[in-house]
């Protein structure tokens, strides 16, 4: 090949590079603009298709905190005392609408369970005793109940809303969380699935009164 010809060829290669440097440029950038939009679509469609009132939680799983709460009655419950049992621990207070909603159902609960060993418990907290004592009273709320004084329960249970309960397994870990009012269908559900030794994957949200 001619020396002419070959610096020809080279001319004619850098031309066709230089038209191409700016598509590939454009290119890479739409890439990089398409890449954030892919990523939103894609947790907009996981989103679709998890049930919104479910997101995960760090304490499912984990050891519940000991607690010993002095009831009503006069009587100490101890949560290591129940060690073997299935525990459904409640937070409410008697100004919380949502927890006036729910108390029905866990009485109900309560009663339907409690030869299956499911213990229920309520924590009052932040109201004043004479107006917890009513509202148990109003209720005919029978499972053992106790005032958490300063809030000291609340605050090892991270509690935020209520009413908020948790279920504890046999071997004191957390099964299962809910911020908010449970229905009588959930309740049931998550009991019965703590009780085959399932550990909850996500915690479940309803209506709740924030307590912070």
């Amino acid at each position: 090949m001619k020396a002419g010809s070959s610096v020809s060829t080279v001319v004619r290669e850098v031309a066709a590079q230089d038209r191409t440097a700016p598509v590939r440029r454009r290119v890479f950038i739409l890439a990089a603009a398409l890449v954030p939009a892919i990523a939103v679509l894609a947790l907009l469609a996981y989103g679709f298709r998890t049930e919104p009132r479910y997101i995960p939680s760090p304490l499912i799983g984990k050891p519940a905190p000991p607690f010993t709460l002095r009831l009503f009655d006069g009587g100490v419950l101890k949560l290591e005392e129940l060690r073997g049992k299935v525990a459904l621990v409640n937070f409410w207070a008697s100004w919380c609408v949502p927890c006036r909603e729910e108390a029905p159902a866990l009485e109900a609960a309560a009663r339907a369970y409690q030869r299956r060993d499911v213990v229920f418990i309520g924590i009052n907290i932040q109201d004043k005793e004479p107006d917890a004592r009513a509202f148990l009273d109003e209720f005919g709320i029978t499972y053992a109940n106790g005032i958490d004084h300063g809030s000291r329960i609340a605050m090892d249970y991270g509690v935020y809303g209520i009413p908020e309960t948790f279920i504890i397994d046999r071997d004191s870990r957390i099964a299962y969380k809910q911020i908010g009012a449970m229905s009588a269908a959930t309740i049931a559900t998550k009991i019965d699935e703590t009780l085959a030794g399932v550990i909850g994957a996500s915690e479940g949200r309803g209506e709740f009164r924030s307590v912070q």
